[in-house]
């Protein structure tokens, strides 16, 4: 795919860039909590602003049923980009209405703008070809390049996303071409031994991705919510925990795999246990205890790993070359529930090798946690995108960009 190394040589003075951004942030109202996802995308809107392009940012918030919902909308977020450059952002009311075709006709050379949430627009999402088609065309008459830089939305199959760049001279912004190459550093080129941690609620959603490091990894940890199908499925009591009963058998081939392919499959060996789930917007202390893996009471629910397993988990993740790790491994917005995650993100700094956090929660968790996000080697922004292409997937969003 070409990159936006090439479009600036080539020149921006004066042309009207699309960037397709990932600005879909975490908001308390009005007020984003955790902003990682827009400082992602600055070098890219900074180096074609700096270049004398006139810079529409485009991108999604939330899922709006194709209609404009102020509580989705991106006017806080083209407000952050907007103090992170120190310049005016402006910000179009609307996707290709009378607003953004004002806003984008006013920008002078250099100057950023900021159009509303994509998904105003039913055509964003559409499963209709022809739909999605008509809107992307309407998308591309602001512009005169594309940009793709959204990479927590490549593996969508949505207007802005896959359609839109065959309409327009198309290029990698520098996230994106960031995360491509650490992932084929996950995929392609990978130094042994090689560790990856999956936690996150439900086994079903990485289930697919767990089918495809049974033939990769030296090494799969398994923590969070997904953990307790995995216990059940050894036969251990998991009491109210998280369960996927119906994803016991195929957890169970994948511990049988696990073992002949010589993968170690390490689950925790204690947990932390509670009957109420933690109050996660007070967070008031929590009462919870400890036990083994396999003495989980039934009234009890397991929230965190335990201390044995941040041991053993630390351990697995010592000697690694190469480190993927997605999904908290415990309740991690509620402090009590916290420990389990801050001691896989301190291995992970401790660990000599390539460490990838691999967006999404473990992403937010990291940052909300208070660790330094340069010292990893790399922390994604989409934890979805990451997953489909770990698993071998074509990503609608690359693939248009390769075209």
């Amino acid at each position: 795919m070409k990159t936006i190394d090439e479009l600036l040589a080539d020149g921006v003075a004066g042309k009207r860039v699309f960037v397709r951004a990932d600005l879909n942030v975490p908001l308390d109202g009005t007020t984003i909590t955790d902003d990682g996802r827009i400082r992602a995308v600055l070098p890219t809107v900074k180096a074609l602003a700096d270049a004398g392009a006139r810079v529409v940012v485009a991108s999604h918030l939330g899922r709006p049923k194709g209609a404009p919902d102020p509580a989705f909308s991106l006017a806080p977020a083209a407000a952050r980009i907007g103090e992170l450059l120190g310049a005016d952002v402006r910000f179009a009311t609307d996707t290709v209405g009378d607003s953004a075709k004002a806003t984008v006709a006013d920008l002078a050379d250099g100057q950023v703008a900021v159009i509303e949430n994509l998904r105003f627009n039913a055509g964003e999402t559409a499963k209709d070809d022809a739909e999605r088609g008509a809107f992307a065309d309407q998308l591309a008459a602001l512009a005169d390049v594309y940009v793709g830089d959204g990479f927590g939305a490549v593996h969508r199959k949505h207007a802005s996303v896959y359609d839109l760049p065959g309409k327009l001279p198309h290029y990698a912004g520098y996230l994106i071409a960031t995360e491509v190459g650490v992932l084929k550093k996950l995929t392609e080129d990978v130094k042994r031994p090689y560790t990856v941690i999956l936690g996150g609620a439900k086994v079903s959603d990485k289930l697919a991705v767990i089918d495809e490091l049974l033939g990769k990894a030296d090494r799969l940890l398994i923590g969070g919510g997904m953990a307790y199908t995995f216990l059940k499925a050894k036969g251990y009591e998991v009491g109210i925990s998280l369960l996927q009963e119906d994803q016991i058998p195929v957890v169970t081939e994948y511990m049988e795999r696990a073992e002949k392919n010589g993968v170690e499959l390490v689950l925790p060996v204690d947990v932390l246990v509670a009957t109420d789930f933690p109050d996660l917007k007070t967070k008031a202390p929590a009462d919870f205890k400890t036990v083994d893996a396999d003495r989980i009471p039934a009234d009890m629910e397991g929230l965190d790993i335990g201390p044995k397993s941040r041991e053993l988990f630390a351990a697995k993740i010592a000697d690694a070359e190469t480190v993927f790790w997605n999904g908290p491994v415990g309740v991690a917005e509620h402090p009590d529930y916290a420990g389990g995650t801050s001691a896989v993100a301190r291995a992970l700094l401790n660990c000599d090798g390539f460490t990838v956090v691999g967006g999404g929660d473990s992403a937010a968790a990291v940052r909300n946690l208070g660790f330094d996000e340069n010292a990893f080697g790399h922390i994604s922004t989409g934890g979805g995108a990451s997953l489909e292409y770990l698993e071998g997937k074509t990503l609608p969003g690359l693939a248009a960009l390769e075209n």
